[in-house]
């Protein structure tokens, strides 16, 4: 018989001497027909023997042969049977139990079972022999196939009889033992084992695993979360030949390709014409044609090969470039669209639906090709942070702390590196305290002053890293005030003022380190501080010092008056957490200032009552940092005053916003809806103030702080103004009027009469001052500030004369600059909205256009005394033609814009913008807008400038937003004094955002638009574009706002007199859009460490009743932004149950807590 049917005939061959032999190895001559037979029966028979039920733990070591007599056997059996029922008998109370199969080959042999099995097994075969005794007796070969035969039974015992255990016991060996005690029994749970390195060891265990419980899958509904992903599943295009239509009728359903298979050709290889065309080429040792191998069968082969094509394209680039930074990171996002594509690495058929979701997946491969990139870029800090990002996923807190670590010692020169390991060890929960971070900011900033410096010889400072270092010390200063350390975080300010401003000029030339210690006894001298009365500076106590000292001069005796403080606790009766709350944020606002003694009071230290209202010198040392700028100086004092609650215009950096971002006063929109064409913007950005813990939900407006805080203020003014000149101080002068004049714009609304008398007698008293300086007679912001607070008084022909001195101050011949512009433009805008009342209308209009004629023309100006002639109308028109193609031919040129000509460019045009609304129509100004708008954004990026960014007021993007502002201002004035439609200011509006994404003004605009508007599919498409391309928060934030309006709404109209009325409105399901715009915006980069976010998040769950989950939430927020202590007031506002564990946990992490439990009882028992 062959061994290979195929070659069969190849032997029989003529003329095959030589061949024969060598094909010998092909037969096998000792193969027998009848054998095979009588083996293929004996497992059939096996498992007949085991279905009848007869237990074979364990098989007899040998086998008799079968042609042994009937009457030799039946002694044997009959004693048998005999000692079985004796047996029986004697253990007839006992009840059998019958072992299954797998547990006797599974746990080893049982000694103390054995006989009584084997006597069951013998039984069982005696009356099978039997049954069969005639086909027994014939054929005694096959007989020992498919019997058992015992050993005692056999009469002519042989030495070659034998048999094989087919399934032996390797438990007899293991263990050299036969008793089942010593038998080891457990069950094995997972793959693993102790003590293999799962990397390079793994373990095959042998033997068929436990049979699972079939499972019950219960149908699939649409809803689910497994049927919505199927909805991501790219569409396989579906197509067929393109074959001409045929009029005969079809009998049957013709398969597509067996036209085209070729019948195979019996061949030397293919002796039987049984192997296809592939198979035969396989053994040719061919491949398949090239161009056949190269064309894809279905549009899932295609995308495959494309994507493969990708693949080789990436490896081929990154192993010819392999230093270029961005290809690595671009083949590092390249891998989602890999995962997501179908089966390039499937392996069967539902694999790749199982690694589309499989996030691990994607991540491992990901961090594959950064080690790879690592290994050839060992400088790049980017790859190494986007390392990080990565095995955030995978490892372990410690050991991720540890690779920081690793990496910041490598890289200590590296601002971005330390922002980013200050972030991640700022939002640890579980290591978090606030001395611990403080001390990490103190390194950071001690380091990279070092660096700086050039103290650290092997790394030296990197461009922009004083830029940089100004930004950490604005976050670490925004994150002392947020967890309710306010002292240390003033003490840095007016600690940076004096090392600034203040420095002796024998020190500065020494590094740093060097100046902060010869700083050290300037602060622990006792002298004043910036903020403080009698503040001289370092540089002057130096001095002093060297000359012998001061000169005690005795306190005048008005000063030695205290201020009446509010009493903490009013009403005794209320809850205690409510007690608590009002008493620890009056003391917030009270005690931000840090205590020193009063030398002339004679006070120590021991006189403090709270000892955590003192700062130390070596609470501020680490984190004094030197700015060489001018234009970073300038900034801190900025920073300083914005930090105070004084708008100066100045934002947190982009790094740190969103991290200071924890009030809602980004919603609020004051008098930008009442006078949509002169609101005042104050810009506080969503950051709250220094002294400030108010719940969400108050308005946001300045109301000033106590009678020490502002004198504190006044003095940080008094003392910062003479040390700039020009446009700086000028600034400085309009951020302090402004100051008082949002203080009055507070008591317009509180309809506070008493004390919006003294407000604005002071605050004209502070602008009359400031105009009386020299250096700011011609200053028109400050006269522009002037006039509109005269016109918010109700002193409007008071504020006319004042803005007609103003613009005749211009004189004639001059060219006009741009706060010349801005102070028309508020004079005719003011004018303006007087058409909104109905007593003034049409003088209002003709009065605005004066103004606009007036200012573009050369000879001097002249009061309103008329209606203006049209000859002026058209003279003006040609002016501002004229002075816009100036301004065009330089900033839109074929060269780069100068910032200064865009800037010029911003007054004129929104003057003309009006002037052309008033003279000919809506329209006109709309024409102008969009050519202007095509001129500019030729060389403008999309998304503008962020308010942080240095220079960001002279470029040409902020020049076209403020065109913008003007433009969409316009738009909702016409919108109120006029019937129009909505779609064009929606439209603008949309455009705006599109370009700037981040502008708080325009979203608020869009959102009260859109909210009076029944249809939100629109807004909710436009919303998720902008999140899907816009990195800031804010339309995230507006659009929850958005959401929570028509909310609102909605419940309004479902809800009247506290009753529950037909819905005329359906909900369709805004409480759960709410949220989940909640979770995607908590996902995003700036959101998940938002503090704002988390509180309005918190606060909504808490609106709908739910506690449970709201707790979850406020957990879910301290292991992102342990450091907020809004967070915990606001916890203890929504779970008052809750408050004492809230204490403990703030005590825990070292946030401020003035007024301990404690102090508590002990001021309700008085």
């Amino acid at each position: 018989m062959a061994l290979f049917p195929a070659f069969a005939g190849l032997g029989d061959a003529p003329n095959s001497g030589s061949a024969r032999k060598e094909l010998d190895w092909l037969s096998n001559p000792s193969f027998c027909v009848g054998a095979i037979t009588s083996l293929s029966q004996q497992p059939e028979e096996a498992a007949a023997l085991v279905s009848e039920g007869s237990p074979l733990t364990r098989s007899p070591l040998k086998s008799e042969p079968s042609d042994e007599s009937d009457a030799n056997r039946k002694p044997k059996q009959t004693s048998r049977k005999k000692k079985k029922e004796k047996k029986k008998k004697r253990k007839h109370h006992h009840k059998k139990t019958k072992r299954k199969r797998g547990q006797a080959s599974s746990s080893g042999s049982e000694p103390d079972s054995e006989p009584e099995e084997d006597k069951t097994s013998r039984s069982t075969g005696d009356s099978r022999k039997e049954s069969e005794k005639p086909s027994q007796e014939g054929n005694a070969a096959a007989d020992i196939g498919h019997r058992f035969v015992w050993l005692e039974d056999v009469q002519a015992l042989t030495g070659e009889t034998f048999r094989t255990d087919k399934k032996p016991d390797p438990a007899n060996w293991e263990y050299k033992s036969l008793y089942r005690g010593d038998i080891a029994r457990y069950k094995r749970k997972g793959d693993s084992c102790l003590g293999i390195n799962p990397k390079k060891q793994c373990i095959s265990w042998e033997g068929a695993a436990a049979g699972k419980k079939p499972s019950h899958k219960h149908v699939e509904r649409y809803f689910t979360k497994k049927s919505v992903g199927l909805m991501n599943v790219d569409g396989v295009a579906v197509g067929s030949k393109t074959e001409p239509p045929s009029s005969e009728p079809i009998s049957f359903i013709p398969v597509k390709g067996l036209d085209d298979v070729v019948p195979p050709v019996m061949t030397w290889l293919n002796p039987l014409g049984i192997y296809d065309q592939s198979t035969t080429q396989w053994l040719q040792g061919q491949g398949p044609p090239e161009q056949e191998s190269k064309q894809p069968d279905s549009q899932t082969d295609r995308e495959r090969v494309l994507l493969k094509a990708k693949v080789e394209e990436f490896n081929r680039r990154v192993r010819e470039n392999p230093h270029d930074i961005q290809l690595w990171m671009a083949f590092v996002a390249f891998q989602d669209e890999v995962v997501r594509s179908p089966g390039l690495y499937a392996l069967e058929e539902g694999e790749q639906e199982k690694r589309k979701r499989s996030v691990k997946l994607v991540l491992e491969k990901q961090l594959a090709i950064l080690e790879r990139a690592i290994e050839s870029n060992q400088s790049s800090v980017e790859l190494k942070l986007a390392r990080l990002k990565l095995c955030a996923e995978f490892w372990e807190p410690s050991a991720l702390l540890k690779e920081w670590q690793k990496l910041i010692f490598v890289h200590p020169n590296s601002t971005a590196l330390w922002q980013k390991y200050l972030l991640f060890c700022q939002s640890q929960f579980s290591t978090f305290t606030v001395s611990k971070i403080h001390g990490l900011y103190g390194k950071c900033l001690s380091t990279l002053s070092a660096v700086q410096d050039g103290s650290i010889l092997s790394h030296p400072a990197l461009p922009g890293t004083e830029e940089a270092v100004f930004a950490l010390f604005l976050q670490h200063c925004h994150f002392l005030r947020q967890a309710g350390h306010s002292e240390k975080a003033i003490s840095l300010f007016q600690a940076m003022v004096d090392f600034t401003f203040f420095k002796p000029d024998s020190v500065k030339d020494l590094p740093t380190r060097g100046q902060v210690e010869f700083f050290e006894p300037f602060w622990d001298s006792g002298e004043p501080r910036a903020g403080e009365k009698g503040a001289r500076g370092w540089r002057a106590w130096m001095h002093q010092q060297e000359r012998g000292g001061w000169v005690v001069i005795s306190p005048d005796d008005d000063d030695d008056e205290p201020e009446d403080e509010d009493q903490e606790i009013s009403n005794k009766s209320l809850p205690r957490w409510q007690i608590w709350l009002a008493a620890e944020r009056s003391r917030d606002q009270r005690h931000w200032r840090p205590w020193r003694p009063d030398k002339t009071k004679k006070q120590t230290e021991e006189d403090c009552e709270d000892p955590e209202r003192q700062v130390l010198f070596d609470d501020i040392a680490q984190s004094l940092i030197q700015l060489s700028s001018r234009d970073l100086q300038f900034q801190l004092v900025a920073a300083f005053l914005q930090f105070l609650g004084v708008p100066s215009g100045l934002s947190p950096p982009a790094s740190c916003l969103y991290l200071a971002m924890d009030e809602d006063s980004i919603f609020d929109n004051g008098l930008h809806d009442e006078k949509p064409l002169t609101f005042l913007n104050l810009c506080f950005s969503g950051v709250s103030c220094v002294g400030r813990s108010d719940p969400l939900g108050c308005r946001r407006w300045t109301r000033g702080h106590n009678r020490e805080g502002e004198e504190f203020i006044r003095n940080i003014f008094h003392l910062v103004m003479p040390l700039f000149s020009g446009q700086e101080r000028s600034q400085l002068c309009f951020s302090w009027l402004q100051y008082e004049m949002a203080k009055v714009i507070w008591c317009l609304h509180t309809k506070n009469k008493k004390r919006l008398k003294s407000q604005g007698k002071n605050c004209k008293k502070l602008a009359k001052n400031l105009l009386k300086e020299p250096e700011n007679r011609n200053n028109f912001c400050l006269w522009k500030q002037y006039a509109h607070l005269e016109w918010l008084l109700g002193n409007t022909e008071d504020a006319r004369k004042v803005f007609d001195t103003a613009l005749s101050l211009a004189g004639s011949g001059e060219p006009r600059g741009c706060e010349l512009w801005e102070l028309g433009r508020l004079y005719a805008g003011l004018e303006l909205e007087l058409e909104l009342s109905p007593a003034a209308r049409g003088a209002a209009t003709a009065r605005a256009v004066h103004i606009l004629t007036r200012l573009t023309e050369n000879g001097p100006y002249t009061p309103y005394s008329g209606p203006v002639l049209a000859v002026h109308v058209l003279k003006a028109r040609k002016a501002y033609e004229h002075a816009l193609q100036d301004c065009w031919g330089q900033s839109c040129g074929s060269g780069p814009a100068p910032a200064d000509a865009c800037h010029r460019l911003t007054g004129p045009l929104q003057c003309f913008m009006l002037f052309q609304y008033l003279t000919v129509g809506i329209d006109a100004a709309v024409r102008l807008y969009e050519q202007a708008c095509a001129k500019l954004r030729g060389s403008v990026s999309p998304g503008g400038c962020g308010p942080d960014e240095p220079g960001c007021a002279q470029r040409p993007g902020r020049g076209l937003e403020a065109v913008t502002l003007t433009h969409t201002s316009l738009l909702r004035f016409h919108a109120r004094v006029s019937v129009c439609p909505v779609a064009p200011l929606r439209q603008v509006l949309s455009d705006a955002l599109r370009w700037y994404p981040g502008n708080q003004v325009l979203w608020r605009a869009y959102v009260q638009i859109q909210s009076r508007s029944h249809a939100a599919s629109k807004t909710r498409r436009f919303f998720d574009a902008i999140t899907r391309s816009a990195k800031p928060l804010e339309p995230w934030l507006f659009a929850i706002e958005a959401e929570k309006l028509r909310k609102r709404l909605v419940e309004t109209v479902q809800r009247v007199g506290g009753r529950e009325v037909h819905a005329t409105i359906p909900e369709t399901g805004l409480t759960h859009r709410i949220k989940a715009l909640f979770e995607n915006a908590l996902r995003s980069d700036n959101g998940s460490q938002c503090p704002l976010l988390w509180r309005m998040y918190l606060n909504f769950l808490v609106s709908l009743g739910n506690k449970e989950r709201s707790k979850g939430v406020f957990y879910k927020a301290l292991q992102n932004c342990p450091w907020a202590k809004a967070l915990y007031l606001d916890a203890v506002g929504h779970f008052p149950e809750e408050m004492q564990e809230v204490l403990d946990l703030m005590t825990e992490k070292e946030l401020r807590v003035r007024l301990p439990m404690e102090e508590l009882e002990l001021l309700l028992e008085d």
